[in-house]
């Protein structure tokens, strides 16, 4: 999905009932690179939301990440490294991508 600009979504937790089930399900499909989670009931907003939502540590990295490389762009280079990883563009774009996901739940969060 993402190589088509498109987001990734897991799909639905059908127990209303077992929150834990809820979290865990979201946890996994985070970890595995999904973007958010199909819900079907209010009440599993709020952790799916918590779950997926960049965290600052993330963010952080994130800045870091585009920062080095467009240092590195500047000096000629197409890696940088950052927090003793290397960095290419497939990194950048991930950077990119967390960092507008976290604008848009900002926005989103103010209104």
């Amino acid at each position: 999905a993402r190589a088509h600009g498109a987001m990734a979504l897991d799909g639905v937790c059908l127990d209303l009932h077992d929150p834990e089930e809820l979290e865990a399900q979201c946890r996994q499909a985070a970890e595995m690179g999904f973007d958010g989670k199909t819900l079907i009931h209010p009440k599993q907003v709020e952790p799916a939301n918590r779950i997926f939502s960049p965290t600052e540590s993330q963010v952080e990295t994130s800045k870091e990440i585009i920062k080095a490389h467009t240092e590195a762009l500047a000096e000629g280079k197409n890696v940088a490294v950052v927090q003793g990883k290397l960095v290419e563009n497939l990194h950048v774009e991930n950077a990119k991508r967390i960092l507008a996901m976290n604008g848009a739940i900002k926005v989103r969060s103010a209104a």
